[in-house]
């Protein structure tokens, strides 16, 4: 009888052992970060560790990493749904050279970044926040600057779904980022099938390359963009640049709503025959040319101030519509 006792206990030790390392690698669904962190530790609000990239292999799909104290926590390439916020303290992420935030995530997944201070460094770096798959990703509360790569890069926000994506910005401010004159504080390029629904309220984006371009360039989707109660000044560039080819390309609709587009080379600029841009209770002023189409439209709520302030030229919308 005694030779079965052997394999007992064997089969034991091997079911605790298998149980314990099982433990150990289960990810938790709220896991913290600290300045004086430690990414060998298990991410609890006891043992937090130091960065992002650390807590997010400890973090179970669909839950949270928030930050204890102030602290920098490095770039993070985000795969699955998550959300990642740190409203009420300082949370750096500082990249020299690359993207601040890489989004490549499930077609269902869904991302938030919250309270985050997103900053490239001398360095001239790639992309605050890169989108390249996901359902949806939205961005509040948080800072986005001085990422000032070469194009494609060069944005603070670039939103280059190759499916159906959505992306949200709220009280956000975007500045110094893009290069090269087609950089932007938020640039949309869906590509392949790609489509794009893009949400921006409160948002100020302000001394980037081109405050919002939107690409449908490299897609045969359709982007839609409402942009509220928002600033967008002091760029170089534009303050929205909309832009399709002559043929092939998808359709590109932004609307303004509210928003303030002040001091840039050209306010509005809609170009190519799918572009469109929508103008409601909106301000175009101190540029130096309002509003301009080059085979694209620009239609009026009549509702708007665009004449005066915009030196030498004032352009006008290529069509009205009626408010109902």
């Amino acid at each position: 009888m005694k030779k079965f006792v052997l394999p007992g206990t064997i089969l034991g030790g091997i079911l605790i052992a298998t149980l314990q390392i099982g433990a150990a690698q289960a990810q938790a669904t709220r896991t913290w970060v600290s300045g004086v962190g430690d990414d060998a530790n298990p991410c609890s609000r006891t043992a937090p560790c130091k960065t992002f990239a650390g807590a997010i292999s400890k973090t179970a799909a669909g839950g949270e990493i928030n930050c204890i104290d102030p602290g920098g926590f490095g770039g993070v390439t985000i795969t699955k749904s998550m959300t990642i916020d740190c409203l009420n303290t300082e949370a750096g992420v500082l990249v020299a050279a690359t993207n601040g935030v890489i989004v490549n995530a499930g077609a269902n997944d869904i991302v938030v970044l919250r309270g985050l201070d997103i900053f490239g460094t001398a360095t001239p770096s790639l992309n605050g926040v890169r989108f390249i798959a996901g359902a949806s990703l939205s961005i509040e509360k948080s800072v986005i600057r001085e990422f000032s790569g070469a194009n494609p890069n060069g944005n603070g926000i670039l939103f280059a779904p190759s499916g159906a994506s959505q992306l949200f910005v709220t009280d956000t401010v975007l500045t110094n980022n893009g290069t090269g004159g087609t950089g932007a504080g938020l640039q949309t390029k869906p590509t392949g099938t790609g489509s794009a629904k893009v949400t921006v309220s409160n948002v100020r984006s302000m001394s980037n390359q081109n405050g919002i371009i939107a690409d449908g360039s490299a897609t045969t989707g359709a982007t839609a963009i409402h942009v509220s109660d928002s600033v967008l000044a002091g760029s170089p560039g534009g303050g929205i640049f909309i832009f399709t080819p002559g043929s092939g390309g998808g359709s590109t609709a932004v609307m303004l709503d509210r928003t303030t587009v002040v001091n840039n080379t050209t306010g509005v600029n809609s170009s190519g025959p799918k572009s469109a841009a929508f103008l409601a209770a909106t301000t175009v002023f101190g540029n130096s040319t309002g509003l301009t189409a080059t085979g694209g439209v620009i239609l009026s709520y009549k509702n708007n101030n665009i004449n005066g302030g915009n030196s030498p030229t004032d352009g006008a919308p290529t069509g009205t519509l009626n408010q109902n």
